[in-house]
């Protein structure tokens, strides 16, 4: 039994399949039902139910969970306190984010804790709003970055950027001459909006309550995309100020604020409440936030 074994089990276990564990782990379907095979026999019982076309945990397999997740805890705690004895940060973090985050947030603040820490490994597991705070809650990273709200208990919320929609456009676009705009104005042109999330729910939110009726040209998943489609004049859309800074700069878009509404798109770094912080962690969330206070013009005390 080795800790390569006891991963891949939690992995099947969580994802209730071998198929999408084998992906997740870049292994062969074939591999990981080898590893699960080998482990029922050492322990010699049945962990997983491979019946009615579902993977599920046996009663065994349920009390092996637990001992699996503390033993690999435990490792985890072991080589932290082993590093933490040099008293230099090393290792490795991982951080959930999106992908506007990850293109236009985050590179400045991975160069400078580089610069910093050289020692510490960087990783970043990009994903949306949702996958990102599950990815904290189960430990598969260390921090994520969303946007505010997060309501979660488990988990502590610090403020690390201040950010909000405004409308973007082609430069040539009827508001791209605009000083600010009306959300009512806005809506009378064709819309390219995200698909899903945090920003698309507060805009229909926003055309229920001023029963305006807006038209979709597009929906799209990247707002890379969005960007990239609203600059060919499919339609203008919205976007976190931060997103297109370098795009007005090269006059690809046009970005005009919002007169009658603001819709904040404020960032936060966020981990669990019991996560035992490595020297490696800490260091990162004294860089983060550093780093990032100078575009916060106030930080709320907590949230």
């Amino acid at each position: 039994m080795d800790f390569d074994q006891l991963e891949t089990f939690l992995e099947v276990a969580r994802l209730s399949s071998f198929s999408r564990a084998a992906e997740k782990r870049f292994r062969t379907q074939p591999a990981i039902s080898s590893q699960i095979r080998a482990l029922e026999e050492e322990v010699g019982a049945k962990l997983l139910d491979r019946s009615g076309g579902k993977v599920s945990l046996t009663a065994s397999g349920k009390l092996f969970q637990k001992y699996a997740e503390d033993t690999l805890e435990s490792r985890k705690a072991v080589l932290t306190s082993i590093a933490e004895t040099e008293r230099v940060p090393r290792g490795e973090i991982i951080v959930g984010a999106n992908e506007g985050t990850c293109l236009h947030i985050l590179p400045e603040v991975f160069a400078e804790f580089k610069k910093r820490y050289p020692d510490v490994a960087v990783n970043i597991k990009r994903a949306d709003y949702g996958k990102i705070l599950e990815s904290v809650i189960d430990n598969s990273v260390d921090f994520g970055v969303v946007s505010l709200p997060v309501t979660d208990p488990r988990l502590t919320v610090v403020l690390i950027h201040r950010d909000e929609l405004i409308i973007i456009a082609p430069p040539h676009h009827p508001l791209a001459k605009m000083k600010s705009a009306t959300l009512a104005e806005v809506a009378k042109f064709p819309l390219v909006l995200p698909t899903a999330g945090h920003t698309r729910d507060a805009l229909e939110n926003l055309f229920h309550e001023r029963r305006l009726k807006p038209r979709y040209a597009m929906e799209l998943d990247s707002s890379e995309l969005l960007k990239r489609f609203v600059a060919a004049d499919v339609g203008v859309g919205f976007i976190a100020r931060s997103n297109v800074i370098e795009d007005v700069r090269a006059h690809v878009l046009a970005a005009v604020p919002l007169s009658d509404v603001q819709v904040r798109r404020d960032l936060a770094l966020v981990f669990r409440k019991d996560k035992a912080l490595s020297r490696a962690a800490l260091a990162f969330i004294d860089t983060t936030v550093k780093l990032k206070t100078a575009e916060v013009a106030a930080v709320p005390g907590k949230h």
